[in-house]
């Protein structure tokens, strides 16, 4: 099963991070492609080239609007 992707801004419990878009880590960005699966969340960051993954328990917030929502399909 692919994972949905969403574009959304998102901000980790204190203690997590993942690279931003200058290449440090952070707790915050603004705008990342999220998706969830197994229990983790997976998160992209443009321009970093990276994806980052977290359990989904360091996730505090994670903010999109409906309409920024996709689906990617494989095969």
């Amino acid at each position: 099963m692919n994972p949905t992707w969403r574009t959304a801004s998102v901000e980790l419990v204190s203690g997590y991070r993942v690279t931003g878009p200058d290449g440090r880590p952070t707790d915050r960005v603004e705008e990342a492609r999220v998706a969830f699966e197994g229990g983790f969340a997976h998160i992209e960051v443009p321009g970093t080239g990276l994806i980052d993954v977290v359990s989904a328990p360091a996730v505090r917030l994670i903010t999109y609007r409906p309409e920024a929502c996709s689906v990617e399909k494989t095969g």
